[in-house]
């Protein structure tokens, strides 16, 4: 094989399609990128069997063929070339990469040791803007669990609800959801968070397809497409955790509050919450330590509702990303007492819910 196209084209593709190669891996081959030239078209794909990216470039083609090649090096390697065209040749089992001077010489994996991938199946595949599910995936992502022993806990559930697409994820100390009312998918799915999170870096554009299919999801654009299987199990009954109605809620500058959750967090760890002291003049949060100290401000709060004083503390990294992912200058923290769950949103807004679970103390 032989081909030739520019630098800058072949590192944004090859850099795409390496997201989705083996990294911790068993398998060799699986750290590769298979590449196939014909056509005026570069096809590469790179997978560990459960996230694969496929993605293209278009190139001058000399001679067609296909290859597996690292995908790291072969990455860093284009990278590295001077600006302008490059040249990737394929002999005797090793790749040569030229051009304006420099060359790189690559050993070959074995391509008929590759895993034969299903293609992408997108047949009743929706249409999305896909801005805003990347900004919903964005404001759920941070709930979910990476704790592999709970596997079920580590995806995203996309499914519809009464008035469009629903996206939860929890980690059982926290859960996210997101509404995107008036769009629908097909049948519910449980997609691992890991390869969510790669859409917004690989395939993402202003229109993105999505196929739900029996075992995988395929999120497809013009940049490529990315397949992720599906996770087998049933998600927790998240609808059981939502209160029915909180007596009081408090009202505060979004930028003000991640400041001073900043400020607490420095004496603030996983096992030493930030305790917020919630009364009708404001709020007071304050976080101590025996061996190091504390740090204690008042913040400009409006309370509403039927409430003469509540104490509750919350881990400062959870209550950092449920600040964070709320759109808009203001948040709205809806509280009932010190053991229950709290809801933070955006004021007057349902389409995102953080709920947080309290730390007794």
């Amino acid at each position: 094989m032989h081909i030739r196209a520019d630098r800058d084209d072949l590192a944004e593709a090859f850099g795409r399609a390496n997201r989705g190669a083996g990294v911790k891996t068993a398998l060799p081959t699986l750290q590769g990128v298979r590449c196939q030239a014909e056509d005026g078209q570069l096809e590469i794909t790179g997978s560990d069997t459960e996230v694969t990216i496929r993605t293209s470039a278009k190139v001058e083609v000399i001679e067609a063929g296909a290859f597996l090649v690292p995908g790291r090096v072969m990455t860093d390697a284009i990278r590295r070339m001077p600006e302008g065209a490059v040249s990737i040749r394929s002999e005797e089992g090793a790749i040569e990469l030229s051009g304006n001077g420099p060359t790189f010489t690559i050993r070959l994996l074995s391509l008929e040791d590759y895993p034969k991938l299903p293609e992408p199946d997108l047949t009743g595949a929706i249409e999305l803007d896909g801005n805003l599910l990347v900004e919903a995936l964005s404001q759920v992502l941070v709930a979910a669990s990476n704790d592999a022993s709970r596997p079920i806990l580590t995806g995203v559930l996309m499914e519809n609800y009464e008035e469009g697409l629903r996206l939860v994820a929890t980690d059982s100390y926290r859960l996210a959801i997101r509404n995107l009312p008036g769009l629908e998918v097909g049948d519910a799915a449980l997609i691992p968070a890991r390869g969510l999170k790669e859409l917004a870096r690989t395939v993402a554009a202003e229109q993105v397809r999505v196929a739900i299919r029996e075992r995988d999801v395929v999120f497809a654009s013009d940049r490529g497409s990315l397949s992720i299987r599906l996770i087998e199990g049933t998600f927790p009954n998240y609808r059981q955790l939502l209160p029915d109605d909180y007596p009081a809620a408090v009202e505060l500058d979004k930028d003000r509050m991640l400041e001073a959750v900043s400020r607490a967090s420095v004496v603030a760890d996983e096992h030493i919450p930030v305790r917020l002291n919630i009364t009708p003049d404001g709020v007071e949060m304050s976080v101590s330590r025996n061996d190091l100290g504390g740090e204690v401000e008042m913040l400009e709060a409006t309370v509403s509702g039927e409430l003469d004083e509540m104490n509750i503390a919350f881990n400062s990294r959870y209550l950092h990303d449920g600040i964070t992912a709320v759109p808009g200058p203001r948040i709205r923290m809806e509280v009932k007492d010190s053991n229950r769950p709290s809801i933070i949103r955006a004021d007057g807004s349902q389409t995102f819910r953080y709920l947080l679970m309290p730390v007794r103390v």
